[in-house]
C-alpha cells in the first residue's frame, strides 16, 4: 500500500487555493542548513511548531507588555500580546487569502527577543552595547543562535519567517518592509493589537479614563475595543485588496484615513501612558535593575550559565551578557537582583 505524502497534498491545496501573491511553502527560499522535508507538515508548519516548543516562547508569559509585574490576572503579558497579534494577523491573512502557516510562524516568533520589562529593558541594553540593541534584531538572534534544534545552534527556520520577524517593527518610519505580504500583515497586526489592548489595560489600571481618548480617532475607529479592531482589520483587508485590483504597488495597510487615526491614537498612548509619569517611575526602577545586572555579569561572566559563557568566549562578554539578560523573565531578573545585591536574612537560634 502506497504511503500518501500529506505535505505534498497540502502544498497542492496551497497552489489551488492561495492568492497569486501569497507565499507557497514549496517556493520558500529555504533554510540555512538543508533538511529533509517533513512527510506531514510544510516548512512553515514545522517552523511554527519549533517556535511554540522553544524556551524563549514559553518565557513570554512572564515578560512585561506595558505594566511591570501587574497585580491582576487580566493584564496583558508579552505572551498574550503575541496571541492577540496572531489572531488579528490570521484574520487579515484569511481575508487576503495568504499563507496562514507563514503568518502564524512570524506572529508567534516576532517578540521572542524582547527583554524583561519591555522597552525599558531594551533602552538600557541599547545604551550599553556598542552596536546597540533592537528587539526585532534580537528576536532573529534568539531564533538563529540562542535557541537550539537538536545539537545545532538556532532553530534553522525558513528565510521568510526570519525576514518577517526582522521587519515587524518600525511603524510609521521609512524602513524596509517584509518581502512577503504575510510578514507585512504581522507588522500592521502588531500595531493594531498593542494600541488597542494597551488602552484596555490602561483604563483597567486607572491610568486612563475613556473620556480622555482623542475623540477624532474614536470617531473614525470606533468607541469600543472590539469596534476599533474590527474597523482596522476590515479596512486593512479592503484597502490592500483594492491595491491588488488596481494593480498598484502592493503594501499591506489600512485606508490612509484609518491609518492616520491609528497613528494618532498610538501617539496619544506614547505621550499619556508609555512615556507618562506613572509608567516612568516603574520604568526607571526596571532600568536600574538591568543596568546593575549587566555591570555585574560583565565583571563576573563565570556566574552566567554555560551556554552564555561560551558566547562570551566566542563573541565577547558584553554580547553574552546582553543575550543572558534579554532572555530573562521579569520575575527571574528581579530574583537575581535581590540575590546578588540585597542582604540575605538569616534565622538564628536563640
Amino acid at each position: 500500500m502506497a504511503v500518501i505524502n500529506i505535505r505534498e497534498e497540502i502544498e497542492k491545496r496551497e497552489d489551488q487555493c492561495l492568492a497569486p501573491y501569497a507565499v507557497r511553502s514549496k517556493s520558500s527560499r529555504g533554510r540555512e542548513l538543508p533538511e529533509n522535508m517533513d512527510p506531514v507538515r510544510t516548512c512553515f508548519m514545522v517552523d511554527r511548531d519549533r517556535i511554540i516548543h522553544s524556551k524563549s516562547f514559553r518565557r513570554l508569559k512572564h515578560k512585561t507588555q506595558v505594566f511591570i509585574a501587574p497585580g491582576g490576572d487580566h493584564y496583558r503579558t508579552r505572551l498574550t500580546h503575541t496571541l492577540e497579534v496572531n489572531q488579528i494577523a490570521r484574520t487579515i491573512g484569511a481575508g487576503l487569502n495568504l499563507n496562514q502557516d507563514l503568518i502564524e510562524a512570524i506572529a508567534l516568533a516576532h517578540d521572542v527577543g524582547h527583554t524583561p520589562f519591555a522597552h525599558a529593558g531594551e533602552r538600557v541594553l541599547d545604551r550599553l552595547l556598542k552596536e546597540g540593541f533592537k528587539h526585532d534584531e534580537n528576536s532573529v538572534r534568539v531564533l538563529t543562535k540562542i535557541e537550539r534544534h537538536h545539537t545545532e545552534a538556532g532553530l534553522n527556520l525558513s528565510w521568510e519567517v526570519l525576514d518577517g520577524v526582522l521587519r515587524h517593527s518600525g511603524y510609521g518610519k521609512e524602513v524596509p518592509e517584509a518581502a512577503s505580504l504575510e510578514g507585512q500583515v504581522v507588522k500592521i497586526s502588531d500595531k493594531i493589537a498593542y494600541v488597542q489592548h494597551d488602552i484596555d489595560d490602561s483604563i483597567r489600571a486607572g491610568i486612563l479614563k475613556p473620556n480622555e481618548l482623542p475623540r477624532g480617532s474614536l470617531k473614525i475607529l470606533g468607541e469600543s475595543h472590539s469596534q476599533r479592531i474590527a474597523t482596522l482589520v476590515i479596512s486593512t483587508i479592503e484597502h490592500t485588496a483594492g491595491q491588488i485590483k488596481n494593480n498598484d504597488c502592493l503594501r499591506v495597510a489600512p485606508h490612509p484615513e484609518i491609518n492616520t487615526a491609528l497613528k494618532e491614537l498610538r501617539q496619544f498612548m506614547f505621550e499619556k501612558v508609555y512615556n507618562g509619569d506613572i509608567c516612568r517611575t516603574e520604568r526607571e526602577k526596571a532600568m536600574f535593575i538591568i543596568n546593575n545586572l549587566y555591570n555585574y555579569y560583565c565583571l563576573t561572566p563565570d556566574q552566567m550559565t554555560l551556554p552564555y559563557q561560551q558566547i562570551a568566549e566566542q563573541e565577547g562578554v558584553e554580547r553574552a551578557v546582553a543575550d543572558y539578560i534579554s532572555g530573562m523573565s521579569d520575575a527571574y531578573c528581579m530574583h537575581l537582583f535581590k540575590k546578588i545585591f540585597l542582604p540575605q536574612v538569616f534565622m538564628l537560634d536563640d
